[in-house]
């Protein structure tokens, strides 16, 4: 093995996007058709009701052209207007990241704002909703992945819903690695991506939009068309009959047929029941090696993603490049001006696995040791092992 700065890698147990499975990096390779092939075109449809049926919606599902950042994006564009008070949920680096976009299209931006270790809850929602009856729009993300905490969004929207508004969530991070679903949630807007959980090619976005939703973008007058962030421009793109806006990316399309029908053959409940089981046997081989969550509560800490507090004098991005360096395992720091003060195991997709958990809390140990911090790796092995022989028992 490699010594140097910059070691090969043999394990991503990052932030995302995942590892891809194998079955579909090959259909990323299948020859490309012609977007007008009638072939292609079933695909597509067929496709699309696959991604419906995984997300439980009652209606289709929107499949847009780029990763999930344009459905994030599109979602303010469309649905967000110049008369329109908007309540962003800011709990993490995107839900901030939100505010910037809704404020640029609406007319009003109000903000919930909290230490970014904690959740926002229902009930400060529905208090700033009762302050402010003319909120037409509240956004929220579901997994903050920069710092592993989860917001409660089924009591959210249940509060969004019982005061009329129309509720936006990202749930890029979280869909297929634990039980969210449009429907479920009150959600009006719901963004997913195949690159993260689902184990998927990081290319596309999947959306859902509420009848409430299509109406309140039909009259917008700001809402885009003939645009990249137009969600009207591929309402009825899933339909076979009708043509595609722009040219659809076919070898992605290939791939998330195969991803979702993964998903759908593993089983939706098995699949979650594996992220779960991965981070539980994570998180407690951390606390027996001493270290403690970025959450404040392990009850808003992700299944999909495990995000550790540095100790004290131990820098998260070094920690993160020493791991490499020494063992080939890519794990995350935080982003921004919090890379120094956490890392991040991710569980999602094929990383989803226990055996992943063992081999991310070797390596962070190892690299912890070499930057002069002690450690007992083997009692944060032995700890995780013991997660997962609980579970085969």
């Amino acid at each position: 093995m490699t010594t140097s700065d910059h070691a090969a890698t043999v394990f991503t147990i990052g932030a995302g996007p995942a590892e891809i499975y194998p079955e579909i990096r090959s259909a990323l390779t299948r020859p490309v058709a012609l977007d007008s092939d009638p072939n292609f075109l079933a695909a597509y449809e067929r496709t699309n009701e696959k991604a419906t049926r995984a997300l439980r919606a009652p209606t289709p599902a929107l499949i847009l052209q780029s990763e999930a950042i344009l459905g994030i994006e599109a979602a303010a564009a469309s649905l967000i207007g110049k008369s329109d008070t908007v309540l962003n949920l800011a709990s993490g680096v995107y839900g901030k990241g939100f505010g910037y976009w809704a404020a640029r299209y609406c007319g009003e931006l109000l903000e919930i704002e909290v230490p970014y270790d904690t959740c926002i809850t229902a009930e400060q929602v529905d208090a700033k909703l009762a302050d402010r009856p003319d909120v037409r729009v509240v956004s929220v993300v579901h997994h903050e992945t920069p710092t592993g905490t989860l917001n409660p969004v089924r009591e959210i929207g249940a509060a969004v819903r019982a005061r009329d508004g129309l509720l936006i969530v990202d749930a890029v991070s979280s869909f297929g690695g634990m039980d969210v679903h449009p429907a479920d949630i009150d959600a009006d807007i719901f963004i997913a991506g195949p690159g993260k959980c689902l184990g998927g090619s990081p290319g596309l976005t999947l959306m859902w939009v509420s009848d409430r939703a299509w109406d309140h973008i039909d009259g917008n007058p700001d809402a885009p068309f003939a645009s990249i962030l137009s969600l009207k421009d591929w309402r009825e793109a899933h339909r076979a009959d009708k043509p595609f806006p722009f040219t659809p990316l076919i070898a992605e399309i290939n791939a998330l047929e195969v991803t979702i029908d993964r998903y759908l053959d593993e089983g939706p409940e098995n699949v979650w029941r594996r992220h779960d089981l991965t981070a539980c046997a994570c998180r407690a081989g951390a606390a027996a090696m001493g270290l403690t969550l970025w959450p404040r509560d392990e009850a808003i800490a992700s299944p999909s993603l495990t995000a550790l507090r540095t100790p004290d004098g131990i820098d998260g991005a070094a920690l993160v490049a020493e791991a490499h360096r020494r063992y080939g395992v890519l794990l995350s720091a935080g982003d921004g001006d919090m890379a120094a003060r956490l890392v991040r195991i991710g569980h999602m997709g094929p990383t989803a696995e226990p055996y992943y958990a063992v081999v991310a809390l070797g390596a962070l140990g190892g690299a912890l040791r070499a930057l002069g911090h002690a450690v007992d790796i083997g009692a944060g092995t032995d700890a995780a092992l013991g997660v997962i022989d609980g579970a085969l028992a």
